[in-house]
């Protein structure tokens, strides 16, 4: 998961332009021999210059990986990515999919592992957001520790 954060930190903030996948999930994250996540299909991406963030009148992606905003809006933003990375790992954790049969009518993934997990309060302020490069510091970490 350290590989895609890595991805997703190049596309999002090291590219000549800005790139968002639309459509991260784990069908779109492939292993080389080694091992090594690649973040793949790049059909719907879109690249964004001036501006952080568009709308779209066609959404395209899928359900349950992107983010709300995206889904009922169609707004395309590097947001919309970090969102479906975190679907991601919650589903690399909690070994459910985000379309899992037991998320039916208002339980989704998502508030399934709220349930386990203390949430703080949402971070609003831009000097207090967590970028992907602090979350490939802080997986590295973990895996340091599970390792000792």
């Amino acid at each position: 998961m350290i590989d895609v954060a890595s991805a997703l930190e190049y596309l999002h903030h090291d590219c000549s332009s800005l790139v968002v996948h639309c459509d991260l999930k784990p069908s779109n994250v492939l292993l080389d021999d080694n091992m090594v996540a690649h973040v793949a299909n790049f059909g719907i991406a879109r690249l964004l210059t001036e501006t952080k963030s568009m709308q779209q009148t066609k959404t395209l992606g899928t359900i349950g990986y992107m983010a709300p905003e995206y889904g009922s809006d169609g707004i395309v933003s590097i947001k919309g990515d970090v969102y479906s990375y975190g679907i991601l790992l919650m589903e690399v954790f909690a070994r459910k999919k985000p379309m899992d049969e037991m998320f039916t009518g208002h339980l989704t993934l998502k508030m399934w592992v709220e349930s386990f997990v203390q949430v703080n309060d949402r971070i609003d302020s831009p000097e207090e957001m967590i970028h992907m490069k602090d979350v490939v510091v802080e997986l590295k970490k973990i895996i340091i520790n599970l390792l000792m």
